[in-house]
């Protein structure tokens, strides 16, 4: 008989997150049924929300080939197609190209270099005023990066990807998150309460979810959908 449980969260991506959890697995592979909300009166109105979710985790031969597929598509993603020299060659020229023109076009105190590893593209600009091209947490740097991976692919059967850096930003971005991550952690034990960080892209929560996943009594998992999805980092007894 398949098993069922009933998940409660403040939002419906909240109780089927938890609901995952709960049975480990994802969500395609059980069948989701939102239930009534929790009725409040007006005399609990500042009372917390509780939306419930029902979780149906479905018969193992639909798991066990859910995950087959998804393992083929993840096999499929990691297979990269050879890029010859020249093809390298031609996108290094294309982001030059580009870069040189752009940064001109902001003031002249920026130098960058351009290089090829394991068939990436290696970017790092050197920037006296880091701030501009950098923005708010890495906004700017992040948008930036996307638009010259489209540069680089643009007319190529072969996708590469290109990693950008400004002024060792990423560096001294994860080494302020895993500090975040040990902190937050501490206080999540001394109070025995979980904590919501703010929301982070995914390459930060990973960073996260790296530095405290050999915590002992400490686990971390996400909720809620981009760009406002969250880490919650609570205590657990081992």
């Amino acid at each position: 008989m398949p098993k069922v449980i009933i998940s409660e969260g403040k939002t419906t991506n909240e109780a089927i997150e938890n609901g995952l959890k709960e049975l480990k697995t994802t969500k395609n592979n059980v069948d989701i049924k939102v239930l009534e909300q929790e009725k409040r009166s007006f005399f609990d109105i500042l009372a917390p929300r509780v939306v419930k979710v029902e979780l149906t985790l479905k018969d193992e031969s639909i798991v066990k080939e859910n995950n087959d597929y998804q393992k083929d598509n993840r096999e499929k993603k990691h297979i990269k197609a050879e890029i010859s020299v020249e093809d390298l060659n031609k996108i290094k020229q294309k982001l030059d190209a580009f870069l040189k023109s752009f940064l001109e076009k902001i003031d002249d105190t920026h130098t960058y270099t351009i290089d090829v590893e394991d068939s990436n593209i290696l970017v790092n600009i050197d920037d006296m005023e880091s701030g501009v091209l950098i923005g708010y947490r890495g906004e700017t740097l992040n948008a930036m990066q996307t638009l010259l991976t489209s540069i680089a692919n643009k007319n190529n059967d072969n996708r590469v990807k290109v990693y950008l850096n400004i002024d060792n930003y990423k560096v001294k971005r994860e080494k302020a998150l895993e500090e975040l991550a040990v902190k937050i952690s501490k206080t999540v034990l001394k109070n025995n309460k979980s904590i919501t960080l703010e929301p982070m892209n995914a390459y930060e929560r990973k960073i996260i979810h790296s530095k405290l996943q050999d915590m002992k009594n400490i686990t971390t998992h996400s909720i809620g959908e981009e760009p406002n999805r969250r880490i919650v980092i609570e205590k657990v007894n081992n």
